[in-house]
């Protein structure tokens, strides 16, 4: 199975970057994991509702052009639906078994995702109805998937 992430804005701080890091050399035993980091708009503070639409059709039009062909398509958003680590490794293992080959997950940026972006989604995915830092729903995106797998392999996990 192929798993691509695609994100908005790059890693700053160093210990997301390390956590990372770990959950790709761990989920390398599983599936072949590559991220696509796009460019964040700069958001002005106090920025008007139209300003920050803008923003994200901006983002949302980088994101889509990041998105493979013939992948099926994951967004998070807090709209999705929310499942618990066993129901995503059965949701992973029923898409591969179904044939699907690549799983692209995305995570937006500071102001969310356009419109565009979520009607491209074949699945919208909460992982929470707050909202977190997309560094830091980087590293538990990667977490929970390796969780899937260990999972989906029959392997301990931490419950």
């Amino acid at each position: 199975m192929r798993i691509t992430v695609v994100c908005v804005g790059k890693i700053k701080e160093r210990f997301f970057s390390d956590a990372i890091k770990e959950y790709e050399k761990r989920l390398s035993r599983y599936c072949k994991l590559s991220v696509t980091e796009v460019p964040d708009e700069k958001t002005p503070d106090g920025a008007s509702e139209a300003l920050e639409e803008q923003i994200k059709k901006k983002e949302g039009e980088r994101i889509l052009k990041a998105i493979p062909e013939g992948a099926y398509v994951i967004a998070l958003a807090i709209e999705g639906k929310q499942l618990s680590s066993e129901e995503l490794a059965e949701f992973v293992e029923r898409l591969g078994v179904g044939g699907t080959s690549h799983i692209v997950f995305i995570i937006g940026g500071s102001l969310g995702l356009a419109k565009e972006v979520l009607q491209r989604a074949d699945y919208l995915l909460s992982f929470s109805r707050m909202t977190f830092p997309h560094q830091l729903m980087r590293v538990v995106l990667l977490e929970q998937l390796y969780r899937a797998y260990r999972i989906i392999n029959g392997e301990p996990y931490h419950k």
